[in-house]
């Protein structure tokens, strides 16, 4: 896909974004039930189940998916697709791009071994290895805006409020 490609394609939903602002407010939504057998829960994930136990720091056998590692390929993701579409509207030619993420946590917090050690993760790095010829301000500037429309990085980094109950089914 090239820019003028991608601006046709968004073009209608701008207009439309800007006519009506509340056409652009969805809601995603995410699924999941608890496994009878395993200390596991199974997450509709709209392709496949997905099903996200312990991670083997905390007791699990390895099997399942750690939502851990799940929250950073879902930055990976989102930040490979927008730094992609960033590339294309730009007109910056890459040859080949890696996009990796890794977070550091501290097991004590998780399990309750020690009350201050922090439950979640410390630090998430993450970085794109960008094989390409073009100018280093074009790079900044690619690195500028994928940040800024990154909705994963942009979620994590600002820390919306998020809201928790607990009902009867």
């Amino acid at each position: 896909m090239d820019a003028t490609t991608l601006r046709a394609m968004q073009a209608p939903l701008k207009d439309r974004y800007k006519s009506d602002p509340k056409s652009a407010f969805i809601t995603l939504r995410a699924q999941g039930t608890l496994d009878d057998a395993h200390i596991a829960c199974k997450v509709e994930t709209g392709r496949a189940l997905a099903v996200a136990g312990l991670h083997p720091a905390t007791g699990g056998s390895g099997l399942e998916l750690c939502s851990g590692d799940m929250l950073l390929e879902a930055l990976v993701a989102c930040a490979g697709v927008t730094l992609k579409a960033v590339a294309t509207a730009l007109d910056i030619p890459i040859k080949t791009a890696k996009v990796s993420a890794e977070g550091d946590l501290d097991f004590r917090g998780t399990l309750g071994v020690d009350r201050a050690a922090p439950v979640g993760f410390a630090q998430i790095r993450l970085r794109f290895d960008v094989e390409t010829d073009a100018a280093q301000d074009k790079l900044d500037q690619l690195l500028k805006l994928t940040e800024r429309y990154c909705v994963v990085y942009q979620t994590l980094k600002s820390g919306p409020p998020i809201e928790v109950k607990l009902q009867r089914g």
